[in-house]
């Protein structure tokens, strides 16, 4: 599907024009979104815009890293956006040029057409030329990561409010699904960080000193963003250390409390294996209180290894 939006020369905005109308140039500059397309949609970007073949290529190989690569006529640029589904990053690949502003992606992407919405209802940004075109369409692909970051922070602080309460129920494995998200989210955040860097440094895109204010903008919200999911990447290990630490601390007093008892039974155990050897010079046997002597004795042994054990306070470490 395709959609387009120009401004002409008398400082009117149209859209959904054909595209045959570009050739006249009465457009100071124009937008064309090709959006889902067909196998003679893919065809325009080299026969109808003429854009490098290496770009051509990089459009139609998902998915790649996002980047910005300078050719003669345009610049080409890789964004990501996420799908707030599966948070699996989507390719947004757009060409820019002095006059033109050319979008192309396969899933849909509401992001475009918020971008396209602004554009629209600010008449004192027409006359800025594409490259104010693409600092709205970057904004608001930027715009759409902040929920997805912040439902998973939200998420871990209600976490982290559970730790101090009751460890039981946390199910390690949502905490580890959202390490993977966090990761996922990192694979497109710093790469877009250190894109937007480029943008706001480079001399071949020859910023005006407005545009270079808002791309500006839009790093310090990559660089928070960064930060978030760096912090939230943190938290999910202090989560999963200490899930770690208070089952060690569990499984230590399991053993604790099986060694005191396998402690005070050991002696035990050794007194009734001596009287049930079945030897015939054994004098105990005939004694008429020796059943009750022994029985007293490991009665006494049990409860002196017991008041020996409390007395070196292994029982405060439970």
């Amino acid at each position: 599907m395709i959609r387009t939006l120009g401004i002409t020369t008398n400082k009117e905005i149209v859209s959904d024009f054909p595209l045959e109308d570009i050739k006249q140039k009465t457009f100071e500059w124009y937008w064309v979104d090709i959006g889902q397309p067909t196998k003679e949609e893919e065809g325009l970007l080299s026969s109808f815009f003429h854009f490098h073949p290496l770009a051509i290529e990089d459009c139609l190989l998902r998915l790649q890293r996002p980047k910005a690569d300078h050719y003669d006529g345009h610049v080409f640029f890789v964004l990501h956006t996420f799908n707030e589904e599966t948070l699996e990053a989507e390719e947004l690949n757009l060409f820019v040029g002095k006059d033109f502003v050319v979008t192309f992606h396969f899933p849909h992407m509401h992001e475009l057409e918020q971008a396209r919405e602004r554009i629209i209802n600010n008449p004192k940004g027409w006359e800025r030329g594409s490259m104010h075109a693409t600092y709205h369409i970057v904004d608001k692909v930027v715009d759409a990561y902040f929920p997805i970051v912040y439902k998973i922070e939200d998420y871990l602080n209600e976490v982290e409010d559970k730790l101090s309460v009751d460890m039981r129920h946390l199910s390690m494995d949502q905490v580890f699904d959202l390490r993977s998200d966090l990761l996922r989210l990192r694979r497109t955040i710093l790469p877009m960080r250190d894109l937007l860097y480029r943008i706001i440094n480079s001399e071949r895109i020859n910023l005006q000193k407005t545009e270079h204010a808002y791309f500006g903008d839009i790093y310090d919200h990559l660089l928070k963003l960064a930060d978030m999911v760096e912090s939230n990447r943190e938290l999910t290990a202090d989560i999963r250390d200490s899930h770690m630490s208070i089952n060690s601390r569990q499984m230590n007093r399991i053993m604790m409390i099986l060694t005191i008892i396998s402690s005070i039974f050991i002696p035990l155990t050794f007194l009734a294996g001596v009287y049930g050897m079945n030897f015939v010079n054994m004098p105990e046997l005939e004694w008429h209180y020796g059943y009750f002597i022994v029985l007293g004795a490991m009665v006494l042994i049990a409860i002196s290894m017991f008041a020996w054990f409390k007395f070196k306070g292994w029982f405060n470490l439970f």
